[in-house]
């Protein structure tokens, strides 16, 4: 793995390779992203279950479709 270290007032660019050290803060940043990416869709279909049990309540009590989309919006 490389960068591009580019010096803006001669607009000259060096490629330099990466250290251990920035490979490993680079590998342990995706693995903290994918992690947070899994915890949100986890949590979104949470919502989305206790969203669909919600409306099954609702409509157990004898809510119609329209009453139900009303109080859910």
């Amino acid at each position: 793995m490389e960068k591009v270290i580019v010096d803006c007032s001669t607009g000259e660019q060096t490629v330099v390779p990466l250290t251990a050290e920035e490979i490993a803060e680079l590998e342990a940043a995706a693995a903290k992203a994918e992690a947070d990416r899994l915890a949100a869709e986890q949590e979104a279909a949470a919502v989305a279950a206790a969203k669909e049990a919600a409306q099954a309540k609702l409509a157990a009590l004898g809510l119609t479709a329209e009453e139900i989309a009303a109080l859910t919006k």
